[in-house]
């Protein structure tokens, strides 16, 4: 299916594009959004996971409505890339025919970066170093990015993020999947827009009600930080009027599509790094942890990992939050630890949890992150 006009909207076609796991994406491309002069060095900065290029990633860049001292297209060419899934770039909503829809072939975070290489070189010609920041999934890909890439990346600010997929994590996710599968009604298989024409709200709204368990911390809502922030008072109605509202304005393949490639991101999974571990072949140890498998975290696994870390090249500047549910600082210090002296780890401190990563709703941790990438980027000379 074509994508439809956006003014604010570019797209790259990537033809019959090749996945990791050997299928094909038919007429694949990427929807992507650009801030800033070509001549300006390059900071690709993809988007998380439901999020999107025209909502989601636009206030970490400086705008006359929110100046920033990092994201400026002043001094900066900033990417923006829409990971496959999204609804923007090509996704199961946006799909018909044999590999539409359900049916279109799960895509991997090395495919999304691999992707979003040949957009920035090839595309755009950028034939520079570029730098790498993201939030959530976004983490996830500047992560991949660096390793999969590394002589590509000089400079890599994952926020609220990890290298790969935790088990905990995984765990968060399976429940969040099952409480939206568990519709059965709605969902139809996946075939809830050919049977029905709407989407499957009852599995919807469970999805967002399992995950407003997880984006939060607890210190933020003993301190009643939606009516706070919000003006949203009470729990019930900062399920509906927040988690709800959020979660039903998705599409629900989309969203499925997405939290496949994160319960499966794990860079050590490709070909620069896996050797024996047999990371690379999607239906054996990668299925593994990404299908939470017994079999996931063998010793291979580990080493292959640390493999990976270590084929960082360029600096990275690594940003959990302290009370993030699903990213716990422990997991950034052990990817500090792999990747050894190019890594740098910065704690956001903050009652926001994940949420502490981004839309920007929390106005003091968007200003620490922007400080940040903007101190980084000027101590590595870029």
């Amino acid at each position: 299916m074509a994508p439809q006009p956006n003014s604010e909207i570019k797209y790259f076609q990537l033809g019959d594009w090749e996945l990791q796991s050997g299928e094909v994406l038919p007429d694949a491309y990427i929807a992507y959004r650009t801030y800033g002069s070509p001549s300006k060095p390059c900071v690709v900065y993809p988007t998380w996971y439901s999020g999107t290029i025209v909502e989601g990633n636009e206030w970490l860049i400086s705008t006359p409505e929110h100046p920033r001292r990092g994201l400026n297209p002043d001094h900066y060419f900033i990417v923006v890339p829409a990971q496959f899934g999204n609804g923007e770039s090509t996704s199961p909503s946006n799909t018909s025919g044999p590999k539409g829809g359900v049916n279109m072939p799960k895509t991997t975070v090395y495919d999304n970066v691999r992707a979003q290489h040949e957009l920035v070189t090839v595309g755009l010609g950028i034939t520079g170093q570029v730098a790498v920041v993201g939030w959530s999934m976004g983490a996830g890909q500047s992560f991949q990015w660096a390793s999969q890439y590394p002589d590509k990346v000089k400079l890599a600010v994952p926020f609220c993020g990890s290298a790969r997929t935790s088990f905990h994590n995984w765990v968060f996710l399976e429940g969040v999947k099952q409480a939206l599968l568990a519709d059965k009604e709605g969902y139809r298989d996946g075939r809830y827009m050919e049977e029905t024409g709407k989407q499957p709200l009852v599995g919807l709204k469970a999805f967002g009600r399992v995950y407003a368990g997880w984006g939060f911390s607890q210190t933020f809502y003993r301190k009643k930080g939606f009516e706070k922030y919000y003006g949203i008072k009470g729990v019930e109605n900062a399920m509906v009027q927040f988690w709800e509202k959020w979660s039903t304005s998705k599409d629900a393949n989309n969203m499925l599509h997405m939290l496949w490639a994160w319960q499966h991101s794990d860079i050590s999974a490709q070909p620069l790094y896996a050797e024996d571990s047999g990371l690379v072949d999607v239906g054996g140890r990668f299925g593994d942890r990404g299908n939470g498998k017994s079999g996931a975290g063998s010793k291979d696994d580990e080493e292959a990992f640390k493999r990976a870390c270590k084929g960082i090249r360029g600096k990275i500047l690594i940003m959990p939050c302290d009370q993030d549910l699903y990213f716990p600082p422990a997991d950034s210090e052990l990817e500090k630890k792999y990747i050894g002296e190019n890594a740098e780890l910065k704690v956001i401190e903050s009652i926001w949890g994940h949420w502490a990563g981004g839309p920007g709703d929390s106005v003091e941790d968007a200003k620490f992150i922007d400080d940040a990438i903007h101190t980084f980027f000027k101590q590595n000379s870029f």
